[in-house]
């Protein structure tokens, strides 16, 4: 695949997005939609086939919707009831996302927003509460359709299983601290039928930081490494920042 020529890659990227979030009781527990349209704008540069090469890109990503319901705890409660519960509680749920390809793709350029295809995602976790700390334990799966437009080939890409950890702490005010760990393995890809060594496992650690600005408005800064566990593969260090604003 012509992406494992792209060496010492740097990229800069800005991405705003919409948001529509939406909680609702299903059979007394609580469920949530999630749909997110993403907008990027960025720059890529580094060695392409041992040559300095770089390019822009700017449009919409792949948007997402999500699903999720709580199995066990989370019952639906008032706001006053939510208000009252102790911080201590066990909940267990599942989800499923979907990802439709809605985002600029050309077949011809090696980096592109969207995907030019179909991504589910069945997930289960586990979230356990105490006082000011919060334990998260997910697993899921990646499934994807076939990109048809490759540059006139087709990529298939075989399931990619992932397994991530969360360590939360309240600081009270709205504030918030996280470390964060996960890893990923699979997706092997096959280019009009042929095996190609380009099969996934990555690691990743992330630190991250939260804050209410006002009470529509919020930020949050993180701190992302991502290490290949395969000779093929990228290593790489990410600051991200991130700004809410709640419509009324």
């Amino acid at each position: 695949q012509a992406s494992l020529e792209i060496e010492d890659a740097d990229f800069e990227t800005y991405t705003v997005g919409a948001s529509f979030v939406h909680s609702f009781e299903f059979l007394g527990r609580t469920a949530r939609l999630d749909i997110a349209a993403p907008y990027t704008m960025g720059r890529w540069e580094g060695l392409l086939s041992g040559e300095p090469a770089s390019t822009r890109r700017h449009g919409f990503r792949d948007p997402t919707l999500r699903l999720s319901y709580l199995l066990v705890g989370g019952e639906a409660l008032t706001p006053q009831e939510f208000a009252a519960q102790p911080r201590s509680d066990t909940v267990v749920g599942a989800g499923f996302m979907i990802r439709p390809p809605l985002g600029e793709y050309y077949g011809d350029r090696l980096i592109n927003l969207g995907t030019n295809r179909w991504t589910v995602r069945p997930q289960f976790g586990v979230t356990h509460s105490r006082n000011a700390w919060t334990y998260e334990l997910t697993g899921s799966v990646f499934l994807y359709s076939d990109n048809d437009d490759l540059d006139g080939r087709t990529l298939e890409w075989d399931p990619l299983w992932a397994i991530q950890g969360h360590l939360i702490r309240s600081l009270g005010k709205g504030r918030w601290v996280s470390l964060s760990s996960a890893w990923g393995a699979g997706a092997d890809v096959r280019i009009d039928g042929v095996d190609r060594p380009q099969s996934t496992e990555n690691w990743l650690i992330s630190l991250a930081y939260g804050m209410p600005l006002t009470p529509r408005h919020s930020m949050k800064l993180a701190w992302v490494r991502g290490q290949t566990q395969r000779k093929e593969g990228s290593d790489f260090d990410a600051l991200t920042f991130g700004f809410t604003w709640i419509l009324p």
